[in-house]
C-alpha cells in the first residue's frame, strides 16, 4: 500500500486536465513520500482519458455522471493510507501537498481542506465572497469541493461522499468525516496557508446565463 493516492474526477475536461497534472506530478516529485494519481472519467465524450493516460495518470472509468460517484469510485481504486481529491480545473502547490501530507502524519489530524484563491482577478463582488467563503470554511472547518485530504479508513467508515445529493457533497462529507474524527481524538484541518487555486469558469457561466436571462 502506497502512501497517498490523488483523486481527479473529470468530466470532459481535456483543456483544464493537462495543466492540473502538470501541476500536481511538479509537486509530487517535491515530496519524498510515493504516490500515485487516478483520475475518474466519468462518461467524458472527449479526450479527457487518452489526455490522463498521456500524462502518466491511472484512468478508472464511472458511467454514472455524479461527482460524489466519480470520486468514490477513485477511491475504491486507491491502494494507498491516505486520499488526496483535486478537482480537474485546480492547481496544487507543493507547500499545500506536503502539508496535507503531514498533517495526515500527526495522532491529532484526521485531514481537511484548504482555503481557496481564483486563477484570475475577480470582480469585487466575487472576491468578497470568496473571502467570506475562505473564513466561513476556517472556522466552521468545512472543505472546499476542490481540495479534500483525508485518511482512506475514515473515508471508508462514513461511506465516502453522499451519493443522494447532487450538489452540497463537500458539506455532508465535511460533517460526517469531522465526526468521525471527532471519535478518534483527530481535528479536521483547514490549511490557511497555502491555497488552492481554481478556475472560475462557474462564475463566468453564471455571469453569462445572467446576462442571456436579462
Amino acid at each position: 500500500m502506497i502512501p497517498y493516492c490523488v483523486i481527479i474526477p473529470a468530466y470532459n475536461e481535456e483543456h483544464f486536465l493537462p495543466r492540473t497534472l502538470e501541476s500536481l506530478a511538479e509537486a509530487m516529485a517535491t515530496i519524498p513520500a510515493s504516490g500515485n494519481v487516478v483520475v475518474v472519467d466519468n462518461n467524458s465524450s472527449d479526450r479527457t482519458p487518452d489526455v490522463a493516460r498521456d500524462l502518466g495518470a491511472t484512468v478508472v472509468f464511472e458511467k454514472f455522471n455524479q461527482i460524489s460517484r466519480a470520486r468514490n469510485t477513485g477511491a475504491r481504486h486507491a491502494a494507498a493510507r491516505h486520499l488526496v481529491f483535486l478537482d480537474a480545473d485546480t492547481l496544487i502547490s507543493a507547500n499545500l501537498l506536503q502539508t496535507a501530507l503531514d498533517n495526515l502524519q500527526r495522532p491529532d489530524c484526521s485531514g481537511g481542506g484548504a482555503t481557496v484563491a481564483a486563477d484570475k482577478q475577480l470582480k469585487p463582488f466575487y472576491k468578497t465572497a470568496l473571502g467570506f467563503w475562505n473564513r466561513l470554511s476556517v472556522r466552521l472547518r468545512v472543505a472546499a469541493g476542490s481540495f479534500f485530504y483525508c485518511r482512506k479508513d475514515g473515508f471508508d467508515a462514513v461511506g465516502g461522499f453522499s451519493e443522494d445529493v447532487y450538489v452540497g457533497e463537500e458539506i455532508w462529507f465535511s460533517i460526517h468525516y469531522r465526526r468521525w474524527g471527532r471519535s478518534m481524538g483527530r481535528e479536521f484541518v483547514i490549511i490557511d496557508d497555502a491555497p488552492v487555486v481554481t478556475s472560475t469558469r462557474k462564475l463566468d457561466w453564471f455571469s453569462k446565463s445572467r446576462t442571456t436571462s436579462m
